[in-house]
């Protein structure tokens, strides 16, 4: 109430001055024409400097907000990876008998433009994401993913990622498996069909990892060449790869 207050004696004091000024015009020079003249005409133009201000100012405005917003999420993007997304994808990736038809497509360089990297996106969507799993594979799995249950829990709290949908899909995707592989009390001696059903939940996780890692990555040598380094070192498709600088 009392920020309504506030506007409005505000709002009367600057009409009231508006008014002592027009008084003092005509007081002086004694044309009431000449200042209604000035005063339509500035009136007419208040709806231009309205339309101006909503559409430059605005957008201006929403355009950095929005910014700030994907900034931050890029950095719970960046935690996710650095807290087990790379980790996993390296495991995962590894259990994939076709991997060698596009590993070298996937060694991210200094050398990649926004080409190179829209010509790999569009190739790893249409990779047919299959693996070879079998109990030690599960066993390894679900070591990795139950420590960090926790954590996937607490990135699905998070409201930003609201703003970012492949993302909440990945997380999903990693929490689903994570949570299957948890609710069984062993993971060896499976039927057939329920190896196929971890499987195709394995598979999902990993479509969905590979895609996201390589949009962090674009964003990484767009704006953080030294978080691209170490991400480029740190590679899960590369056999060699290694977070010791060699040269």
């Amino acid at each position: 109430m009392k920020k309504v207050d506030w506007k409005i004696w505000i709002g009367i004091l600057l009409v009231a001055v508006s008014a002592v000024v027009y008084g003092i015009h005509y007081a002086i020079f004694r044309e009431a024409h000449h200042i209604f003249i000035y005063m339509i005409g500035d009136i007419a133009f208040v709806p231009i400097e309205v339309l101006l201000v909503v559409l430059l100012v605005h957008r201006l405005l929403d355009a950095r907000e929005k910014r700030s917003r994907l900034d931050k999420l890029n950095m719970v993007i960046g935690a996710f990876f650095g807290e087990i997304g790379t980790r996993l994808l390296t495991y995962i990736s590894d259990l994939d008998p076709k991997l060698d038809d596009i590993r070298k497509e996937l060694i991210v360089s200094n050398n990649w433009d926004d080409r190179e990297f829209d010509r790999v996106e569009s190739l790893i969507k249409r990779y047919d994401y299959k693996v070879n799993i079998d109990a030690s594979h599960l066993q390894d799995m679900r070591q990795i993913l139950v420590e960090k249950m926790e954590f996937l829990i607490r990135m699905f709290e998070n409201p930003i990622l609201l703003e970012h949908e492949n993302f909440t899909d990945l997380l999903r995707a990693v929490f689903h498996l994570a949570d299957e592989l948890a609710n069984r009390d062993e993971v060896t001696g499976l039927p057939d069909t329920d190896m196929a059903h971890l499987t195709g939940d394995t598979n999902r996780a990993y479509g969905w990892l590979a895609q996201m890692w390589l949009e962090y990555m674009d964003h990484l040598k767009k704006n953080y060449p030294y978080l691209f380094s170490l991400a480029m070192r740190t590679n899960p498709f590369d056999k060699n790869s290694s977070p010791v600088v060699t040269g």
